[in-house]
């Protein structure tokens, strides 16, 4: 098979490995836990947090929005400055301003001072999430290490969210909600002393900022999510929705265009027109969507229908988590160099809308051994194959100085699905159950009739979410190359490697 051609220098040996490669992959996936912990580890502690604090319902929903906003708005921003200035330094300072943050909302005495913590925790988020994937990216430079490595990280980014329902559980109902923010004091605190310790500071790729890109993207993204945070807590009628929703459209489009034209473009085209790339993208963005009607309305049926509290409903997604991590590591070690990413996400994206449909039959005499625990397990292989398909993919092929907006692309699409599941999946759930109510009651329902009519917005949800994981297996298969993935990067000036069964673009 011809190469292309090498550099004047020639193409060098193998960059040197980095012998402190798998102390830094730990460091990095400790903080990484932490960006996915927050997704949900807040959701059970609410009501806690609520009686202490002394806010109302209609404030609730702002814990966190106030998280959403500035972690979607800010990621593709976040993602360029790791390029400019250096993937250690961007790394520990999210680490340091999340784990402030933190410590701020876990002392916070108000509820303004809770919604600022949390605002700044995303913030910084938004900032530590490109650099940890970047660091993955470049830090491992032997193909079969890069695997093991995507492997690991794969099972602690697919796993935070869960495991965010759980920790949330068992430190509100034995400490206090305050704990919920107070753990990331710990983790953080872990991470930062690492990165300090075994990081070395990367060269400088050399890319540039921007401007006109950043504001274009980050305001569109913060109408886009604001926007769908509105229409999942009020109505897609109001003009804090669709206005928002379609100011936000108005700016990413006029970003798209500036893209073309921008010198230093924030977002070079070429990165998501890449197909493999592209379809990484997309997958990250579906199940953001989708996911969201297992991590949110599952845990809905078994508090509100079948009476489990908060520590037992998260205990309960275990085996999702494990069957998600042992997945994610034979996706990354053993099938993705051999068959590359088009079976394991087409085959995974199956398996989550399988999983889903199976949810879909719950009834209110449903048990967990007999109807919850196997589909459980069946997403949580899926996701683990997903996972560790479409962040390896996502990143390759990508020259140096570009790792760290791939990593944010990432990262942007899952937020976005998450808050287009939101609301989506809200007014759907919303819809069904009121519409069952209409017609199978007449005045004043009763507590049983309330609670078959959310079983059926439940189910409702579930197959939604089974018909969108079907479209992304449909998406995956069509979209991706066949095979493995190119070679390694190439160093920074090199040509990109091309696959072989790429075909001329005309």
């Amino acid at each position: 098979m011809a190469t292309p051609a090498a550099p004047a220098s020639g193409p060098g040996p193998t960059p040197q490995a980095d012998p402190r490669r798998w102390l830094i992959l730990a460091v990095v996936c400790t903080a990484y836990l932490m960006v996915g912990l927050d997704l949900t580890v807040m959701n059970l502690a609410l009501p806690s947090a609520q009686d202490h604090l002394g806010f109302s319902d209609a404030q609730r929903p702002w814990i966190v929005t106030a998280y959403a906003l500035p972690f979607g708005s800010l990621l593709l921003f976040c993602g360029r400055l790791s390029d400019v200035v250096g993937r250690k330094e961007t790394f520990l300072a999210g680490v340091a301003g999340f784990v402030l943050a933190s410590a701020a909302g876990g002392a916070a005495n108000s509820f303004a001072m809770l919604v600022a913590a949390r605002a700044f925790q995303g913030a910084f988020a938004a900032m530590l999430a490109p650099a940890v994937l970047a660091l993955v990216a470049t830090v491992f430079t032997d193909p079969g290490e890069k695997s093991k490595a995507f492997g690991i990280f794969s099972a602690v980014a697919s796993s935070g969210a869960a495991l965010g329902l759980i920790i949330g559980g068992a430190l509100t109902s034995a400490l206090d909600w305050r704990w919920c923010m107070y753990v990331n004091v710990l983790i953080g605190g872990l991470a930062l002393v690492g990165g300090q310790i075994w990081m070395r500071r990367q060269p400088k790729p050399g890319a540039r900022m921007d401007v006109p890109g950043v504001l274009l993207a980050s305001a569109g993204m913060f109408c886009l999510v604001y926007g769908l945070t509105n229409a999942a807590e009020h109505s897609w009628g109001t003009f804090s929705a669709w206005g928002l929703l379609v100011l936000g459209a108005a700016l990413l489009i006029a970003f798209t265009l500036w893209q073309t034209r921008a010198a230093s473009p924030l977002l070079p085209p070429r990165l998501v027109l890449d197909r493999d790339r592209g379809a990484a993208y997309l997958t990250v963005l579906i199940v953001g969507l989708g996911l969201f009607g297992v991590m949110l309305f599952l845990v809905y049926f078994m508090q509100n229908n079948l009476g489990y509290s908060a520590i037992t409903s998260g205990v309960a997604m275990l085996p999702m988590i494990v069957f998600t991590t042992v997945a994610a590591g034979i996706g990354a070690v053993r099938l993705l160099p051999k068959y590359g990413p088009k079976p394991l996400i087409a085959t995974g994206m199956t398996l989550n809308a399988a999983g889903l449909a199976w949810l879909a039959l719950i009834d209110a005499d449903a048990t967990y051994a007999a109807d919850l625990l196997g589909p459980l397990l069946c997403i949580g292989f899926g996701m683990g194959l997903v996972y560790s398909a479409a962040a390896r993919t996502g990143t390759s092929g990508v020259a140096p100085h570009e790792a760290g907006i791939a990593s944010a692309c990432i990262n942007t699409g899952q937020q976005l699905g998450g808050a287009v599941g939101t609301a989506l999946l809200n007014t759907i759930a919303a819809t069904t159950s009121a519409n069952w109510l209409e017609d199978h009651t007449k005045g004043r329902p009763t507590a049983e009739q309330t609670g078959l009519a959310a079983i059926e917005g439940y189910t409702t949800v579930f197959w939604w979410c089974a018909a969108i994981f079907l479209l992304g297996a449909l998406l995956a298969a069509f979209l991706l190359r066949p095979g493995p993935l190119p070679a390694p990067e190439a160093p920074a000036g090199a040509p990109e490697p091309a696959r072989q069964d790429e075909q001329p673009q005309t």
